[in-house]
C-alpha cells in the first residue's frame, strides 16, 4: 500500500515554511508523488528574530529556547494548513519529515568541537499534529565525522538516477550541487551563496523580498574587481567535503568586498548573480565536461540566474526538476518527506562520500505523535 508523509522545511532565506503531502509507492526505487503543497508565509517579527539569532549577540539561549517553540508552532500551523487543503486527516499520514530553522552551521574545520543547530520543537510539532515527527538530521552525520549537510544528495540518487550524466542544483539561500554518474556514483557539496545576498541586497535598496526573475540583476553590470574579491573567498577554492551558511557568506563579508570599489547599486546585484552562477559552473565542470543540470528551489524561478548558468554551462542542458517529475519549489521538502520514510524503515538517509562521514547511517529523532 501507498504511504503518505509530510516534508516541512525552511531554508537560510528563511522566507516561507515549505510543506509538502508526499504519497510513497512500494515500487524500487520508491517514486515520491505530490498530493499538495503549499508555502506558509513567516512573520515578519518571527523571521527578524530568527536571522538576528544566526549571529552572535546577547541572551541566546533564551532567544534560541523561545524560538524553538515558535517555530515548532509555526511548522505545526503549516502541516495543519496543509492537511486542511489536501482533505487529509493527519490519521492517514505515517509521519512529518522536518528539517527545522538552521541558526547556526558549523562544520569540521571550523571548530574543535562542530555542531549544526535547527529549531524548530519537533515535540511541539508532532503535539500539535497528532502526528509522529521526524527531525534533527543532521547530527548522527556529524557525529560520524560528517558535515551533516547537504542532505539532499542520497534522495537524489534515488530520484533522479540516470544513464546520462547529471547534476541536480539547489539553489536556496545557499546553493549546493550533486553529482549523479551514470554508474550510480554521487558527489555534491555546498557550493556557495545562493538567494541570501541577492535578497539581503535587493531588501536594503528597493525594499523588495527578492529580485523577481532576476530583472535587477539583469538590468546591471558585472563589475570585474568586486567579483574577483567575491571569488577569492578561501571557501570556493577548499576541497570537497565541504559546506557553508550564512556564517560565512553575509552581508559584512559583502560590505568588506564592497569598500572602495565603485558600483552602482544594480551592478552589485548583478556581480552577487554572477558569483552565484560562476561558483555553481565551476563545481559541475570539475564533476564533468557536459551532461544535464536539473535546478530546483527559489534559485530555479530567476530567469536571470539561469541565464547566466546556460551562458558558463554551453555543453550542459540546463533546465528545472519541474521536467523530471518535480516541482522544483518542493524537492527540497519532498526530500524531507522521504529521509522521513528512510528513517522510519530503519535505512541510511546520508551519503558518506559527500559529507566525509565515515558510514552510512540512519538520521533523526523519532518524535511519535
Amino acid at each position: 500500500m501507498a504511504e503518505l508523509y509530510i516534508g516541512l522545511m525552511s531554508g537560510t532565506s528563511v522566507d516561507s515554511i515549505d510543506a509538502v503531502l508526499v504519497e510513497f509507492g512500494q515500487q524500487d526505487p520508491v517514486a515520491p508523488s505530490v498530493r499538495a503543497a503549499l508555502g506558509h508565509s513567516i512573520d515578519p517579527t518571527l523571521r527578524e528574530a530568527i536571522l538576528a539569532l544566526c549571529a552572535p549577540g546577547p541572551s541566546e539561549l533564551d532567544r534560541a529556547g523561545q524560538l524553538d517553540r515558535q517555530i515548532g508552532q509555526a511548522f505545526a500551523e503549516a502541516t495543519l494548513a496543509l492537511l486542511e487543503r489536501a482533505g487529509v486527516a493527519a490519521a492517514e499520514v505515517t509521519a512529518i519529515g522536518s528539517h527545522g530553522q538552521t541558526v547556526r552551521h558549523r562544520p569540521p574545520g571550523s571548530l574543535n568541537w562542530p555542531f549544526s543547530l535547527q529549531i524548530g520543537d519537533p515535540n511541539t510539532i508532532a503535539a500539535l499534529t497528532g502526528i509522529t515527527t521526524v527531525a534533527d538530521f543532521r547530527r548522527r552525520d556529524m557525529a560520524l565525522g560528517g558535515q551533516g549537510a547537504p542532505l539532499m544528495p542520497a534522495f537524489h540518487r534515488a530520484v533522479f538516477s540516470s544513464e546520462r550524466h547529471r547534476a541536480v542544483v539547489n539553489i536556496g539561500g545557499m546553493a549546493n550541487i550533486t553529482e549523479l554518474t551514470p554508474d550510480g556514483g554521487v558527489r555534491g557539496y555546498d557550493t556557495g551563496p545562493g538567494n541570501a545576498l541577492l535578497d539581503y541586497w535587493v531588501g536594503l535598496n528597493l525594499g523588495m523580498s527578492f529580485d523577481r526573475d532576476g530583472a535587477w540583476a539583469a538590468s546591471g553590470r558585472v563589475q570585474p574587481e568586486l567579483f574577483e574579491r567575491l571569488q577569492a573567498a578561501p571557501y570556493f577554492a577548499a576541497a570537497a567535503p565541504k559546506s557553508t551558511g550564512r556564517e560565512t557568506f553575509n552581508a559584512d563579508w559583502l560590505e568588506r568586498a564592497r569598500a572602495g570599489v565603485a558600483a552602482t547599486p544594480a551592478d552589485v546585484q548583478a556581480t552577487l548573480a554572477e558569483v552565484t552562477a560562476a561558483s555553481i559552473a565551476d563545481a559541475a565542470t570539475r564533476f564533468a565536461g557536459g551532461g544535464e543540470l536539473l535546478v530546483c528551489g527559489g534559485g530555479a524561478r530567476n530567469k536571470d540566474l539561469l541565464t547566466r548558468l546556460r551562458r558558463r554551462l554551453p555543453n550542459w542542458s540546463v533546465t528545472t526538476t519541474d521536467d523530471y517529475g518535480i516541482d522544483a519549489d518542493w524537492l527540497e521538502a519532498v526530500g524531507f518527506a522521504w529521509l522521513a520514510r528512510q528513517t522510519l524503515h530503519g535505512l541510511p538517509g546520508n551519503c558518506p562520500a559527500v559529507t566525509g562521514a565515515e558510514r552510512e547511517t540512519v538520521l533523526g529523532g523519532i518524535y511519535p505523535a
